[in-house]
């Protein structure tokens, strides 16, 4: 009788034991889910920032002032009878 009820408190306590590992493991899990959550909410922040400054260069493109800027920086292109001065003192 005393050997079957210390086998029932052995049970007992490995099944105790065997969920506290279980639970610390699932907690760790959640953790690096956390984390990782964070890290993608971040990045995603990120990426509608990058998407908002592409909207912006979009609508700018279309600017004369960026067609003219471009031309001129890297097309050279100048305007008729315009004179262009370079400095060669660099």
């Amino acid at each position: 009788m005393k050997k079957r009820k210390t086998l029932k408190m052995l049970f007992v306590l490995v099944i105790a034991i065997f969920f506290s590992f279980t639970f610390i493991d699932q907690q760790k899990t959640l953790n690096q889910y956390s984390q990782n959550t964070d890290e993608l909410k971040a990045q995603i922040e990120e990426e509608k920032e990058n998407n908002d400054e592409l909207a912006k260069q979009k609508e700018d493109i279309t600017s004369l002032d960026f067609i003219e800027k471009t031309a001129r920086e890297k097309l050279d292109m100048y305007y008729p009878n315009e004179r262009v001065y370079i400095d060669r003192g660099m």
